[in-house]
């Protein structure tokens, strides 16, 4: 098995939605916002090589949507997922299977684009199975009043639609090679993706950890469904991943890969961050 990180964009977004009730004289002193309020954030997928398969964790949210829908989140830089999958000599033809942790535009819109004469959609991975699991699809499909502008149709239907939709299991080790920890306070049943890699845990941590920011217990989005719910979640596995030595990649931290928690006497906190190459050959 071999794994790369693979940086599919950064944008921008409010830093007080970002941290809830966390004033700004606390939170700017780890995500610096501009004269707009706003923060960088990253768009951090995991690319998993294991045989014949390769499999993408998230795909950041494409490029399909309207200017004015850009507009309101501010890309910035020259990451793209095409650019960072040539790096690594591949290309989106070659994904096998694409698992998204979750339906939100920013980790699942790369999975669709528009078809040759922009007429409709398609599957941006044509030659993929596209993985989600039957609670959470439910829940996207159906959205509330809360989360509708984050599950966006033209991202979702076109996955059923080609017919390259797959549901997880209660066996996922088998199906793709990792366990999966199904959380429910950002959305119903988010899965973060726990791989066994040269002997080391490695958790991707999608939006239960969006920054090192956020380790803090009460650190909680307010794009979160369920924030007493994310509290107790975040508590139980930071806990587990302090004991145990856990290596979470960070999915939204525009510039830290990896990070690492242990014990202190305010509670689990930040240890150490790494870039990805400094951890695993």
């Amino acid at each position: 098995m071999k794994i790369y990180p693979i940086q599919t964009g950064n944008f921008k977004l409010d830093g007080g939605a970002m941290f809830g009730v966390v004033p700004k004289t606390i939170w700017q002193k780890t995500n610096p916002a501009d004269s707009n309020n706003m923060i960088d954030m990253g768009m951090r997928s995991l690319l998993i090589e294991d045989g014949k398969r390769l499999i993408l964790i998230d795909t950041g949210m494409g490029n399909k949507q309207s200017a004015k829908f850009f507009g309101y989140y501010y890309q910035f830089g020259d990451h793209s997922l095409d650019l960072s999958l040539a790096k690594y000599g591949f290309h989106r033809n070659d994904i096998t299977d694409v698992f998204l942790t979750h339906l939100h535009f920013d980790h699942c819109g790369g999975a669709i684009q528009w078809n040759k004469d922009k007429t409709g959609f398609e599957p941006a991975f044509k030659n993929a199975r596209f993985w989600s699991n039957n609670e959470h699809w439910d829940w996207a499909v159906n959205p509330n009043p809360r989360e509708k502008a984050s599950f966006l149709k033209e991202n979702i239907f076109p996955i059923q639609e080609s017919g390259q939709l797959n549901f997880v299991s209660e066996n996922p080790l088998k199906e793709l090679g990792f366990e999966i920890l199904k959380m429910d306070g950002h959305t119903e049943k988010q899965m973060l993706p726990k791989i066994i890699y040269q002997g080391k845990t490695l958790v991707f941590m999608a939006d239960l950890l969006p920054t090192i920011g956020h380790i803090p217990l009460p650190y909680v989005m307010s794009y979160d469904t369920r924030p007493l719910l994310t509290i107790k979640e975040k508590e139980h596995f930071l806990n587990i991943a302090a004991d145990n030595e856990y290596f979470l990649f960070l999915e939204h931290d525009a510039y830290t890969e990896i990070c690492t928690v242990h014990h202190t006497n305010k509670g689990v906190r930040l240890k150490s961050t790494h870039q990805f190459k400094d951890i695993f050959n």
